[in-house]
């Protein structure tokens, strides 16, 4: 990496970078989230903006904390505890020309932010991102990651999988060029879930690129439990629908599969039982596969039983919201 061992990006002095973070209840893994955002080997000013929403935990004093410790870190309210909202304050507050958004509990290699200034001015992209890189500390977690590394678990969104550096719809997180997200009004601030994938739209609507790099690996700690997973994306079904509502023409074969599944599966058991058991065979066939993926992502037996309820926790709560997923969770445009 050039960027590591120069002043200069092109001749010109090297950004302000301006990390944005929405923050609510995350006491176990602030530090650590911010220890590894001021590890960065970025030789150019950046500082750290923490939109602090109500937590019950110990978040807020120990964000204050933080901030008495190292003047970089800049502490902002956050009323409604809203992560779209707590962006957008962040934004309004950042000095920086180039944003980085990271969440409360993920944590970014020391390279990241030298790569990521790299990348958007050699690519011209006004969001560049890589990897949602699920990793696990409980069996239960490491069962999790491994289906959202895996095409079989989540499909081949390059985010989540890998693949090739290119223009793609959208990417994990991001860094954004800040005069892109101020012309476009910042984030949509009715969104509870699928923030990203909705502002990326709008980026490339305007005329934008948006640009994915492996290197760009961004750690995340899945869910864990059963039932949190399920509510998770119980909620990425149900808002990634309105985004689909609001944006006609951006849903593909990979969102319709979750739901399909999901009443395909649900019409089989019930014809099986009530008419003939031949219309079992869809269902069955599900089962087969999960069986079979589960083979394919599991590094050990438990990983494998864990995997057998997973993966169909995945794609059906994602289906579940996607089907009923209200009208009205948005309201029209004025």
């Amino acid at each position: 990496m050039t960027t590591q061992v120069k002043e200069t990006l092109g001749g010109s002095p090297l950004p302000m970078v301006s990390v944005i973070l929405p923050i609510l209840n995350e006491e176990h893994y602030l530090r650590e989230t911010v220890r590894s955002i001021l590890s960065q080997d970025y030789r150019g000013q950046f500082e750290v903006v923490l939109a602090v929403g109500p937590s019950h935990d110990q978040t807020e004093a120990i964000a204050d904390q933080l901030h008495s410790e190292d003047s970089r870190i800049i502490v902002v309210e956050n009323p409604t505890g809203r992560t779209a909202a707590g962006l957008n304050l962040a934004l309004t507050a950042a000095k920086g020309s180039i944003i980085v958004r990271v969440d409360g509990h993920a944590q970014i290699p020391s390279d990241y932010i030298s790569i990521a200034v790299e990348l958007l001015a050699k690519t011209g992209a006004v969001n560049v991102g890589g990897m949602m890189a699920a990793v696990g500390v409980t069996r239960f977690e490491k069962a999790v990651a491994g289906a959202m590394r895996s095409p079989l678990g989540v499909g081949a969104s390059r985010f989540h999988t890998g693949g090739e550096a290119g223009e793609v719809d959208t990417v994990y997180l991001g860094v954004f060029k800040k005069v892109a997200l101020v012309a476009i009004g910042g984030f949509d601030e009715r969104f509870t879930r699928a923030q990203d994938w909705e502002l990326n739209f709008r980026l490339r609507a305007e005329g934008g690129v948006v640009y994915f790099d492996p290197r760009l690996q961004v750690t995340y700690r899945p869910r864990p439990s059963i039932a949190k997973l399920a509510k998770q994306y119980f909620e990425y079904g149900r808002w990634r629908r309105v985004v689909s509502r609001r944006h006609k023409g951006t849903i593909n074969y990979r969102y319709l599969a979750p739901p399909v599944a999901l009443s395909g599966f649900v019409a089989s058991l019930f014809l099986g039982l009530a008419l003939n058991s031949i219309f079992i065979i869809p269902a069955a066939i599900y089962m087969i596969f999960v069986a079979g993926a589960s083979i394919a992502i599991a590094r050990s037996l438990i990983q494998y039983i864990y995997l057998l309820a997973v993966i169909p926790t995945m794609h059906f709560a994602w289906g579940a919201g996607f089907i009923t997923s209200p009208k009205t969770l948005v309201p029209a445009d004025e």
